[in-house]
């Protein structure tokens, strides 16, 4: 996960290879646990379609008090960059480098690559590694949101996020100077050239250099350092202020003009009159040998050895390129160009297709149809979430099957009274002990728990197939809370595939998490990122608004900030489920008063259909 340090990760003992992000986007919500495009746009992140939801603007609020903020990105974070920590992570017990490339253009990702490709191959050699200013400076060029080392580095708040804009900002190249309404005059503190692609950043508007000028109006393809240029003002900018060049077309076009990287073979001839032409190509661990009879002895003209290395060598648009060619043949001989190149064809065509066919072979996992034997049950349960001392006791007194409580306190208070479970944290770094207790777990390390204790799942496990449910009944657990993500006809297909989903329960009302952040906007925006931070503890309700005045409470908790829906889930699919075989139903309560919750309560047991 991305929020992990490297310390955290130097900790891990295991014997699978682990991989770390080291370059690229950063989720603000804690990997794999964001609902926001799921629930808005039918988009799930979880599952590769994410719609970017952290790159819009929003606005923080204290109650009904907007907060004024330096930028209207408030959850949107800058570019994880570690090429200034190649040594560390070097040496560290991270087997695999990872490089976020989702939307990104190959130039981009290639130029990434390679610069960290440069970076391993220096300490391997030197035990040390750097890129250099220039370098530096490309990179920006090509895609920066600003850069941070990330968690992995222990960093946070303004290290971290860039709350003035979401997208590539640049480098800065100059400054606008004066404004008509014709033209617009920059003094250039870098290179601009034609076909660049720069920003006016108090605007917040780009366009691509076609004409340029020179102060005496005349055309120019460049403009240098300390030079004033002038552009056309087809975009009525108004204001003055730094422009930043957002695309660079010499970087771009001398990046895309690159040589092709080719495996290297090695490729061996044999040509006598008696055994014909064998021709062999090896990489080292696979060789293709074929042998034909296109040997005559020469009339006129013999076929030099040089003739033959040079068609051997023409490899063309394949895969590779000759590192070594040996050639073993005799003297006053013939042999037809054409038969050379149809050969060297045949064997470079059976030699692609051995080395496709090298790697393991995956078969289409078949779904299973003997699940783990279950009890079936025919009681339809209604249970609910609570987080405060209120909503228990209207559950409590209220026929209420299961109740979930978020306070490890309030979970001892009342355990013995009823069917009550604790919820465990989202989040954990190391697992406390439980012996005979009834947990709702969040996380798949807590299925550790499942030896000593009763435990039942939750929907941040993002349960969304039967191959999980086997998994997690198989592993001791007995109930199981599917993704709020699934859609019926998702719902339909398990139900064809599971005997028994008595064992699962679906979320009809309340307000889902939609994000949880180890950044919290209070500290970084309010308290502008000092610690000691008390902020959250002050009773008050705090915000985030989005684009359509939708308002999305704030919950911090261990240091930990959940950002919740801004509208109540309220299932219209009741009958549907119970037609499934769903047996288990949740309430989510969040600030619901006493009456409220007995008022929600009350409706949901009318709506579901209770067996006789």
């Amino acid at each position: 996960a991305r929020e992990l340090s490297l310390d955290e990760i130097q900790k891990f003992t295991t014997s699978l290879e682990i991989e770390a992000f080291i370059h690229g986007a950063l989720c603000v919500s804690y990997s794999g646990q964001c609902l926001f495009s799921s629930l808005l746009f039918d988009r799930s992140g979880n599952r590769g379609e994410c719609a970017g939801i952290c790159r819009l603007p929003f606005t923080l609020y204290e109650e009904e008090k907007l907060i004024e903020t330096s930028g209207k990105y408030l959850l949107s974070p800058k570019e994880l960059n570690t090429l200034a920590h190649i040594k560390e992570l070097m040496e560290s017990n991270i087997t695999s480098f990872k490089i976020e490339g989702r939307m990104k253009n190959p130039t981009t990702i290639g130029y990434i690559t390679r610069l960290y490709r440069m970076l391993i191959d220096q300490y391997q050699q030197t035990g040390e590694g750097s890129i250099s200013e220039i370098q530096a400076e490309e990179l920006k060029l090509l895609f920066n949101r600003g850069f941070t080392s990330g968690y992995l580095f222990h960093q946070h708040g303004k290290d971290i996020m860039n709350p003035n804009s979401p997208n590539h900002i640049g480098v800065e190249i100059g400054q606008v100077i004066e404004v008509t309404k014709n033209k617009i005059k920059i003094k250039l503190s870098k290179e601009l050239s034609q076909e660049d692609g720069i920003r006016f950043m108090k605007e917040d508007r780009g366009m691509m250099i076609n004409f340029m000028y020179n102060e005496k109006g005349l055309l120019i393809n460049q403009g240098k350092v300390g030079e004033i240029i002038q552009l056309d003002n087809k975009m009525n900018v108004k204001e003055l202020g730094p422009v930043v060049k957002t695309i660079d077309n010499k970087l771009v076009s001398t990046l895309e003009n690159y040589q092709e990287k080719k495996i290297e073979v090695k490729i061996k001839a044999t040509i006598t009159i008696d055994q014909g032409f064998c021709l062999e190509i090896s990489d080292g661990t696979h060789t293709v040998c074929q042998t034909k009879n296109i040997v005559s002895v020469a009339i006129k003209h013999p076929t030099s050895q040089d003739r033959v290395k040079e068609q051997l060598e023409k490899l063309g648009n394949t895969p590779f390129k000759a590192k070594d060619i040996l050639i073993t043949m005799e003297e006053n001989i013939f042999i037809p160009i054409k038969e050379i190149n149809d050969l060297r064809r045949e064997v470079v065509s059976e030699f692609i297709t051995i080395r496709e066919e090298m790697g393991p072979i995956f078969q289409e996992k078949t779904i299973p149809k003997v699940f783990t034997p279950q009890p079936q049950s025919t009681k339809i349960n209604l249970n609910a979430l609570v987080r405060n001392e209120e909503q228990l006791q209207a559950c409590l007194e209220n026929g209420i099957d299961t109740i979930y409580v978020t306070n490890k306190k309030l979970y001892d208070q009342y355990k013995n009274l009823g069917n009550i479970y604790l919820r465990l944290e989202r989040v954990l770094s190391h697992h406390p002990t439980y012996h005979n207790e009834k947990l709702l777990v969040t996380e798949t390390g807590s299925l550790i728990y499942t030896t000593d204790n009763e435990v039942f799942t939750d929907y941040y496990l993002n349960v969304v197939n039967s191959y999980f449910v086997d998994y997690l009944i198989k592993n001791n657990v007995k109930r199981i809370t599917l993704s709020p993500e699934l859609s019926y006809q998702e719902l339909q297909n398990m139900k064809n595939i599971l005997p028994d989903v008595s064992l699962c329960e679906m979320i009809i009302y309340g307000r889902l998490e939609m994000m949880i952040m180890k950044y919290c906007p209070l500290n970084m925006l309010i308290h502008d990122g000092n610690y000691p931070c008390q902020i959250c503890n002050n009773g008050k309700q705090y915000y985030l608004e989005d684009r359509n005045h939708e308002k999305y409470p704030l919950v911090i908790s261990h240091g930990l900030t959940h950002v919740l829906n801004y509208k109540n889930l309220e299932c219209s699919h009741l009958v549907a489920y119970q037609e499934l075989g769903i047996k288990n139903y949740r309430l989510e309560f969040f600030d619901e008063d006493y009456q409220l919750a007995i008022k929600v309560i009350k409706k949901y047991q009318k709506l579901l259909i209770k067996p006789s």
